[in-house]
């Protein structure tokens, strides 16, 4: 927790530009509604739409091995501001639109860059 709240102190000296965010939605549903959700997404345009805004440093979906009626999107952000310049689109409406359409519940987890990079002791279980 201490380590967390050092990085949002330094995000706050740094202003809020500084570090990338990361957030992961877990969209479940029933029926496989999670997967028709991102299936269209993809279809109309509104993920490629997404990925083309600036700011934007990725927006893809998984799906879980072991969950066939969860999808997982990360969806990454050069800053706060980019987030939020995304938040007032119109294409938020769509999704929400397809998530009603689906009848989705979500899970969200928010990660803030780890600038300082990967450790010297971590890198020794990395094959590159």
């Amino acid at each position: 927790m201490k380590k967390f709240l050092m990085i949002l102190a330094m995000s706050a000296l740094l202003g809020e530009n500084a570090m990338a965010i990361t957030i992961n939605i877990y969209y479940t549903g029933e029926n496989g509604n999670a997967r028709k959700f991102a299936e269209e997404m993809e279809q109309s345009g509104t993920v490629a739409a997404i990925r083309a805004e600036e700011g934007n440093k990725k927006y893809e979906y998984f799906y879980p091995k072991d969950d066939s009626e969860t999808v997982l999107l990360i969806d990454s952000w050069e800053s706060q501001e980019a987030i939020d310049k995304h938040h007032a689109t119109p294409m938020m409406d769509k999704i929400t639109e397809l998530r009603n359409k689906y009848d989705l519940h979500m899970k969200v987890e928010r990660y803030i860059e780890d600038t300082a990079g990967i450790p010297m002791k971590d890198k020794d279980f990395i094959k590159e």
